[in-house]
């Protein structure tokens, strides 16, 4: 397990890089290839192409503003490290929230339907998704809680508490919690993983999340893009999926962003669920375009 794919010199190909160039490029692919977007007016190549690397670029802005503010306590004290996204990281939440004021400004500027091209990017979006997570396991980043700790704990949010008692025991006592998977995973002490937990075995978070979202890509793509929905329906679809996914996810998650002591990402999924079954209601008792 390492960062980078090869390395020449001084210059290496890092895994994560190649995992958003390599996502990039087939969302541009799906989207050339949606026939509902082509039916929707969405036919031009170009305006794909451009409306990817709007969506990319208004993403990642978002993504990072959002860690930002999560982690204002350190960096109003280290402005210089803002724009410097290799020192800190970048939150997905954001990431969905800067894409959709991308999209909005993109569908005023083309005179497109914002609901045809949200459609359009929602299934590209989550493949990318877990394309991202293959470069977060090569990071060692994104990673869950060791295996040897109880689901009850898990479950019920109580891992830090429970971690620093973990800590106080003696070795003797330590040694009586086995792992409750056999799939955990050591990180190289360089990452963040092996340096929060040195030669435990964790949950691979990452992993949990790639897997879950493939099912949903498939069924964005294969199952529900071909219903013949409204415009906006596949969108909401995907904010509720999407908002599952990673509630699950986060509950093994060790290095969550926090609001007040809850997981923030529990708090935007919920907002996110809510959305999308009030969007899905409205749009239904509207008539039909």
């Amino acid at each position: 397990m390492r960062p980078y794919l090869f390395r020449i010199g001084s210059f290496e190909l890092r895994i994560y890089s190649l995992m958003y160039i390599l996502a990039l490029f087939t969302a541009i692919f799906l989207a050339k290839r949606d026939d509902v977007a082509i039916k929707r007016g969405i036919d031009d190549p170009k305006l794909v192409e451009d409306f990817a690397f709007t969506a990319l670029f208004s993403g990642l802005i978002g993504a990072r503003i959002y860690y930002v503010l999560l982690r204002f306590e350190y960096y109003r004290n280290n402005l210089l490290d803002i724009p410097a996204v290799w020192k800190g990281g970048l939150a997905i939440h954001g990431g969905i929230i800067g894409g959709l004021i991308g999209i909005m400004i993109f569908s005023k500027i083309k005179k497109k339907s914002f609901f045809a091209l949200t459609d359009m990017s929602v299934s590209p979006l989550i493949l990318g998704q877990a394309l991202g997570r293959i470069g977060n396991f090569a990071n060692g980043e994104i990673h869950g809680v060791p295996t040897f700790t109880p689901l009850k704990v898990i479950f019920t949010g109580t891992f830090t508490k429970w971690w620093q008692m973990y800590n106080s025991l003696p070795l003797k006592e330590q040694m009586k919690f086995k792992p409750v998977v056999p799939w955990g995973v050591v990180f190289p002490e360089n990452t963040s993983a092996g340096m929060e937990f040195p030669t435990c075995p964790l949950h691979p978070a990452m992993l949990y999340e790639l897997i879950l979202n493939l099912i949903a890509f498939f069924l964005l793509w294969f199952y529900f893009r071909k219903k013949g929905y409204k415009k906006g329906i596949l969108s909401f679809i995907y904010l509720i999926m999407y908002a599952v996914i990673r509630i699950f996810v986060s509950t093994f998650r060790a290095e969550d962003l926090m609001l007040c002591g809850i997981k923030m990402p529990y708090i935007i999924s919920i907002i996110m669920i809510i959305v999308g079954i009030i969007g899905i209601s409205v749009i239904n008792r509207k008539k039909s375009e």
